[in-house]
Order: structure tokens, then C-alpha cells, then sequence
């Protein structure tokens, strides 16, 4: 079974998670006679991850995980299956659900993983 696995600590499943694979180019444009010339350098990864409501140890924890400037993250790749690659975390959003003692006090979490 594909875990998302942070900075060693296996988190709670993500509701969304998306893997975005992209190409990083150098010189890229068009010679003389209009036919693209392009220099990819590399191909590297963004992981879109959301999550739905959370009790405060949860998101804590995925928070801490992602705390380093750079971290390891093991993960589902469309392309190579389960593996594991560097990543730093984006701009993480976290808007409260509720302040009441009886509901879980986050309605999610969302954050892009971009590989280093």
C-alpha cells in the first residue's frame, strides 16, 4: 500500500494529493528555420497535498515534518511507483473549522511539496 511518508513520520492520507512532473529547460527557443531547440536540464517533481479536517496532534505533526528547509519524502510516482526524493515545503494554508472542545479545530491543511 502507497504511504505519504514526511521527514520519516508517516502522515494521515492526504483527501487530495496530485503529482505534478515537470521539465526544467536551459536555452530553449526557435532557430533559423522555426524548429524548437530545447536544453532540458532535469525533470522534477510538485506534490499538491490537501488535507480534510484534522485534530490538532495531526496537524501539528504534518507541520513539523515539513518544518526543515529541505526533507525527505517517500511517496506514490505515477512514473516510478514508490519512491523517495528531497523536497521543501511551499506556503502552507490552514483555516479553522470550529473553537468548539467537541469537533476537530482544523478544516484542513494544504501545501505544494516541490522537489529540491
Amino acid at each position: 500500500m502507497s504511504q505519504l511518508i514526511i521527514n520519516g513520520v508517516t502522515v494521515v492520507p492526504p483527501k487530495s494529493f496530485q503529482v505534478g512532473i515537470n521539465d526544467v529547460d536551459g536555452e530553449t527557443g526557435r532557430n533559423a528555420n522555426g524548429d524548437m531547440v530545447r536544453d532540458r536540464i532535469t525533470t522534477k517533481r510538485k506534490l499538491e497535498c490537501e488535507w480534510g479536517t484534522l485534530t490538532q496532534a495531526e496537524i501539528s505533526t504534518i507541520l513539523k515534518a515539513v518544518k526543515p528547509v529541505f526533507f525527505q519524502v517517500s511517496y506514490p510516482d505515477p512514473d516510478l511507483g514508490q519512491t523517495t526524493k528531497t523536497f521543501y515545503v511551499g506556503d502552507r494554508t490552514s483555516p479553522a473549522y470550529s473553537f468548539s472542545n467537541k469537533l476537530k479545530p482544523w478544516s484542513g491543511l494544504k501545501f505544494n511539496l516541490v522537489e529540491r
